[in-house]
């Protein structure tokens, strides 16, 4: 394997390209995945400024989770949607320095607001979101842009992310390696252990309901909460804690789709789609017989 020492024109991102039915069968899921996500999240951002009753703190941070969602699927899908349609998958280095730095903010966000909406909706501590975001990129990316990669810049992924990126590398990548797993454990297990102890509260308070059907009701909402939120913490933290593991490099292209794909998609669906106060304002903006089929 050869070093460049100057910056590359670009890199390939492989995805599947040794599979093409298995990837024009994805670009049909993504595109779909990325429809729904583009209309659910929308519509949730509309009603919150249009309809006064969702003007709460709850659903302020609901609404600042689908903007997350929506950059970040923007931020990655459409070219995931280009690469996976035809055999053209090179991209620019600046094209990835850029896709790579608004990756890594909004995914670092997004991990911090999920962890906010958890444990409390105070919209003081929105600011916090978004500077995390910011923070994680701006140590992360830069370093990750000047590794000395291969000459042959096959990137074995679907998007621009620091694990794909140490894994081309040919130099030393030991201090790169122990930063981006600092960096993750702060902003993924750490949330996740947050995030254990206060459903646990929820648990414990939902035990204590009198009504076997409320007990019920309780848990199924919580559990679809609890789900999503795991999908999106553990598919990242397999892939960004040991960049270079087995696991991380086989099943790393698998796992980049949960949480680039199907996370956005469900989060509105789980979060806000499907409680009653969405519905009273999707019924009404739009009149109660168009809006029946979500009951």
């Amino acid at each position: 394997m050869h070093v460049n020492d100057t910056i590359p024109d670009g890199f390939i991102l492989l995805g599947f390209s040794d599979n093409p039915r298995l990837e024009m069968t994805l670009f049909v899921a993504v595109a779909v995945f990325y429809t729904v996500t583009l209309v659910g999240n929308t519509t949730i951002i509309l009603l919150f400024h249009l309809d006064p009753h969702l003007h709460t703190a709850m659903y302020f941070f609901l609404t600042h989770l689908s903007i997350l969602d929506l950059c970040f699927t923007t931020s990655c899908l459409p070219q995931m949607l280009v690469h996976l349609w035809g055999p053209g998958k090179t991209m620019s280095y600046l094209g990835c320095a850029i896709q790579l730095y608004i990756f890594l903010g909004l995914g670092a966000a997004e991990c911090v607001l999920l962890l906010v909406v958890a444990f409390d909706r105070c919209v003081a501590v929105s600011s916090l979101v978004w500077v995390s975001g910011v923070f994680g990129t701006l140590v992360r990316s830069p370093t990750a842009m000047k590794l000395p990669f291969c000459r042959n810049h096959q990137v074995d992924a679907f998007v621009c992310e620091v694990p794909a990126l140490i894994r081309l590398a040919c130099g030393d990548t030991h201090s790169n390696e122990l930063q981006i797993s600092v960096i993750g454990a702060v902003f993924l297990m750490g949330p996740v252990l947050l995030i254990a102890i206060s459903y646990g509260h929820i648990a414990r308070a939902v035990l204590a309901i009198q009504s076997h059907e409320g007990r019920s009701k309780a848990f199924r909402t919580c559990s679809s909460h609890l789900a999503v939120v795991l999908l999106f913490y553990c598919s990242v933290t397999a892939v960004y804690i040991q960049p270079r593991s087995h696991f991380s490099q086989k099943g790393g292209k698998f796992l980049t789709l949960f949480y680039t794909v199907v996370t956005p998609t469900l989060n509105p669906l789980i979060y806000t789609l499907r409680n009653k106060d969405t519905k009273g304002a999707l019924k009404r903006l739009f009149g109660k017989d168009k809006i029946s089929s979500l009951d």
